[in-house]
């Protein structure tokens, strides 16, 4: 199954199931020399476990992160880092009875189409379960970029009313990341925006993804839209930030803002029709332990997804100008000439 891995430089591969044995992920490129620690990945975890309110899915995991290799003498080696959550609570017993008829919502139709079978314990590979290895390389990447002085915060923007019996909401993350020097993404194919757009639709549920203004920009003017510069200090700055911080695909010095949508969750108790494996109409209830809004929980997964991104596009960046390798491997040829 392609498609576990993100990143350039600093690349991640999730692994695991949603009841099966454990999760992970293998971090490469992770630079020597950082101070990293299970301290540092466990309070990234908590934040997105499970059971700890009334709009979260009452299965309760321990989610303990155990560091397995990349560490050495409490440093990064340069080595690649993998980590591992048990799970301990697993229940696939639970989803016996889906297993023949595809859940409105849910991969299964798409999984079953494409693979010939699907693991049904919770979704699999897509289950929501997957995002704590992001949020564990998310973490190692937030601590290095606290390093330079850059970070990702997010918070709920906005979310549905939890009053519908058997029913879910979705609801909106905004994201915001200071500290990103100007000139950080790469023209074309691979702008940031459209980079942090990719990372933020590869989680699960993600239906929309804006930058800035966002779809206000569709119906705003020119003159409205633009952002006008000026000079403060000797430093150039805007004097708004419709852009959201990125401009051509690069940033621009400003704030990155982004805002991510959520759909409902898909699995709900109230009754929905759908057909099993032969193409044969059933009438559905879906059973188990489910999050009525998955938006809470899935703040620190925006979080850590926009601190890879971020990194990585940060690393890539050393190579942009030859005077930065010039700086780097030689660094009194300035003082020569």
């Amino acid at each position: 199954m392609a498609g576990s891995t993100y990143g350039t430089n600093f690349k991640i591969m999730t692994w695991g199931e949603s009841h099966g044995v454990a999760l992970g992920v293998v971090i490469d490129g992770c630079p020597a020399g950082l101070f990293l620690s299970e301290a540092d990945i466990q309070p990234y975890l908590n934040r997105r476990k499970s059971g700890l309110s009334d709009m979260a899915t009452p299965r309760k995991e321990d989610d303990k992160v155990e560091i397995l290799s990349g560490i050495f003498d409490g440093k990064t080696t340069g080595a690649p880092i993998s980590m591992m959550i048990k799970n301990t609570n697993q229940r696939p017993l639970d989803y016996q009875a889906i297993a023949d008829y595809y859940r409105p919502g849910h991969a299964d139709f798409t999984y079953d189409t494409k693979y010939g079978f699907r693991d049904y314990r919770g979704g699999g590979r897509s289950s929501g379960r997957e995002t704590i290895g992001r949020v564990a390389a998310g973490a190692v990447a937030a601590k290095i970029l606290s390093e330079i002085g850059i970070i990702c915060t997010a918070s709920v923007k906005a979310m549905g009313i939890i009053d519908k019996k058997d029913d879910s909401v979705g609801g909106v993350i905004e994201c915001k990341i200071s500290g990103v020097p100007a000139g950080i993404g790469e023209p074309v194919f691979d702008k940031l925006d459209a980079a942090l757009a990719h990372a933020m639709m590869s989680i699960g549920a993600v239906k929309a993804v804006e930058i800035g203004d966002g779809i206000g920009a569709a119906t705003a003017y020119g003159s409205e839209n633009n952002d006008s510069f000026e000079s403060i200090a000797g430093k150039i700055v805007k004097q708004t930030n419709h852009s959201g911080g990125i401009l051509g695909g690069l940033s621009d010095g400003s704030e990155i803002i982004l805002r991510v949508h959520f759909k409902p969750t898909p699995s709900i108790a109230a009754t929905q029709q759908t057909v099993d494996r032969s193409g044969q109409s059933v009438s559905i209830n879906i059973k188990g332990r489910h999050d009525p809004v998955i938006v809470p929980r899935a703040v620190v997964v925006v979080e850590c997804m926009a601190a890879l991104t971020i990194l990585d596009a940060m690393m890539i960046n050393t190579t942009s100008k030859l005077e930065n390798l010039i700086r780097f491997y030689h660094p009194t040829a300035s003082d020569e000439k």
